[in-house]
Order: structure tokens, then C-alpha cells, then sequence
């Protein structure tokens, strides 16, 4: 009996994360589009569609798998522009962030711009795309596109880990955003959250539940080395994620 409850409750899970996978192509194929057509607008014009595509994202999410969120810290989240260290283990922190966050660009490989539609959309969007492998080179575009980005009033983007990461597991911290941090002197706004046990990385299904994110104290950088930023940052993420995830089930 427990077992066939428990064949029935997986193969529930999978259904709902395929309507939503379905529907989630769909949101991506229309917004794009719109996003296309916004061309002529300011980037602030045409961030309205994409946190408009954000928004639909999640409420989506919530109605076909019961993913839902909570947000601790929102007092945090600056008026003006920044950069922000996230934790990075889903995709769900690529959606949602847009809507926490005011205008903002990412740091992402550039691979992803060669993607239809999605990539057309990071492209418009003004993103930094990097080439994974050119090591100072890449670090050298990060900090004078950032600067440019910053200056202009965008927020910038950076999941200092550099890839997703599974649930539970800690990767080594990345420097060109700190490098970025210390030599702009712009504050740094860390993020950690748990959305990698509910939509892990490479898998098909999400798990029913509530993600928790915790946004931090703007982190200040002025006369601070990459190496002393990089360090805090790691340490409150690191710290923040432990406590948010008692509970969870680790690999």
C-alpha cells in the first residue's frame, strides 16, 4: 500500500513538472518576442517585460508543482546600483532574483547567447557575456563591462561560484567578482537560498515545498582587497546557507 501511494506520488511529481516545463517554453517563446519588439526602448523599458516574464515564471511554478518562496531580508535590497553574490545550485535563482532586484545585467558564459530565443533575450538585456577558459582576459572584460554597467546605474549579477552547484556542497569562489567589487568600489549585496534541494541542478522534477532566501547587508568594498571581499562574502554565504538548509536531506 505505502509502496503504490509512493509510485503515485512520484509519477504526480513528474506530470506536474512536465506542464510545467511545457508551459514554462511557451512563457519563454512569447516574452522573447515582446523583449525583441522593446528593441527601440531604454534597458528599464525592456526590463519591464523581463520581470514581467519572471513574475509569470513563478506563479506558474507555484500553481503546477506547490514550489512557493519566502524572502528574509528584503530591507537589504539597495536603490541603488550594486553587485550581487548569489548562490548558485538552479535555475530558479536566474528567474527569481529578477523580480527581488531592480534593473539589473548578468554575468553569464557566453555559450548561452547562442541559444534561441533565451539567448536573444540576454543579449538584449545587455549581459556580460564571458569565454569560459581565457582566465585574465575574461576577469579584464568582467571589470571594465561591470564598471560601464555600474556607472550607467545597472546593478550587476554574479554567481561568484561560476556553474550551478549541487545541494548541500560547497565550490570554490570564483575572483573576477571581487576583483570587479574592490576595484569599483560599489557595495556588494550576498544572497543565499536553498532552491537547489527543490529544483536541483540536471533533474527533470521540482520538489513541492518553500525555497528560502536570505538577502544580506550590503557588504562595503572601498579599500578592501578582492581577496578580503571574496572572503567575507564566502564566509556569510556559506554560514547563511548551513543555517537555511537544517533539515534538508544532504547528498
Amino acid at each position: 500500500m505505502n509502496e503504490d501511494k509512493l509510485q503515485s506520488g512520484t509519477v504526480s511529481l513528474y506530470l506536474r513538472s512536465l506542464v510545467f516545463w511545457i508551459v514554462f517554453a511557451f512563457l519563454i517563446l512569447i516574452f522573447t518576442t515582446l523583449l525583441v519588439l522593446s528593441f527601440p526602448f531604454p534597458p528599464e523599458k525592456r526590463f519591464v517585460v523581463t520581470r514581467a516574464w519572471s513574475r509569470s515564471v513563478l506563479w506558474w511554478l507555484q500553481l503546477t508543482c506547490n514550489l512557493r518562496y519566502e524572502i528574509k531580508g528584503t530591507e537589504n535590497v539597495p536603490d541603488k546600483p550594486g553587485i550581487v553574490f548569489s548562490k548558485h545550485q538552479s535555475t530558479w535563482e536566474t528567474i527569481a532574483l529578477q523580480t527581488i532586484f531592480p534593473l539589473q545585467v548578468w554575468v553569464a558564459k557566453r555559450e548561452l547567447l547562442w541559444l534561441p530565443f533565451f539567448g536573444w533575450g540576454l543579449a538584449l538585456m545587455k549581459c556580460i557575456a564571458i569565454k569560459r577558459g581565457t582566465g585574465r582576459a575574461a576577469i579584464k572584460q568582467l571589470v571594465q563591462q561591470g564598471k560601464a554597467r555600474l556607472d550607467e546605474g545597472i546593478s550587476v549579477m554574479i554567481f561568484p561560484e561560476g556553474t550551478r552547484t549541487d545541494f548541500g556542497t560547497e565550490a570554490q569562489y570564483r575572483p573576477g567578482g571581487a576583483i570587479l567589487a574592490s576595484q569599483s568600489g560599489y557595495p556588494v549585496v550576498p544572497i543565499a537560498h536553498n532552491a537547489g534541494y527543490y529544483w536541483p541542478r540536471h533533474q527533470f522534477h521540482k520538489k513541492p515545498g518553500t525555497i528560502k532566501v536570505v538577502i544580506g547587508k550590503p557588504i562595503e568594498t572601498k579599500g578592501k582587497t578582492s581577496h578580503e571581499v571574496i572572503h567575507e562574502v564566502k564566509e556569510w554565504i556559506e554560514n547563511e546557507m548551513e543555517r537555511i538548509s537544517v533539515g534538508l536531506p544532504h547528498p
